[in-house]
């Protein structure tokens, strides 16, 4: 799972968890297509379509899961999608308010997004 991704290659995996069935792939997710299924995130169905596999769709979970945290940071009033905030919230990096009844970001969530650009700078 330690596979360095980018933007393109997550973009492409976020369109075929969307995809419908029978549905053509993009560009975006034809150019990526190798790639992805040679790290086994992306396989292919025996219709001939596109699904994710089990670490495809936790690789993807967790990418939603830091960019909500890091949405949560800027701007509290942003809602986050129902599993990732529940994830969050269950994990103690988002507390809710009790003012004003919006997710912040918990001293926790503060640190967790310290290490993860740490761990990014350090990567590159």
């Amino acid at each position: 799972m330690n596979h360095k991704l980018s933007i393109d290659e997550y973009d492409a995996l976020e369109q075929v968890s969307k995809l419908p069935r029978n549905a053509r792939p993009s560009a975006c997710v034809a150019r990526n297509t190798k790639r992805l299924t040679g790290i086994k995130l992306l396989t292919h169905r025996k219709d001939g379509g596109l699904e994710l596999t089990d670490t495809g769709k936790q690789i993807l979970f967790i990418k939603q899961c830091i960019d909500g945290l890091r949405v949560i940071a800027n701007d509290p009033s942003v809602v986050v999608s129902a599993p990732v905030a529940t994830f969050l919230g269950k994990k103690g990096h988002i507390i809710l308010n009790p003012d004003s009844g919006l997710n912040e970001i918990s001293e926790r969530g503060r640190e967790c997004l310290l290490d993860i650009d740490a761990n990014s700078t350090k990567q590159k």
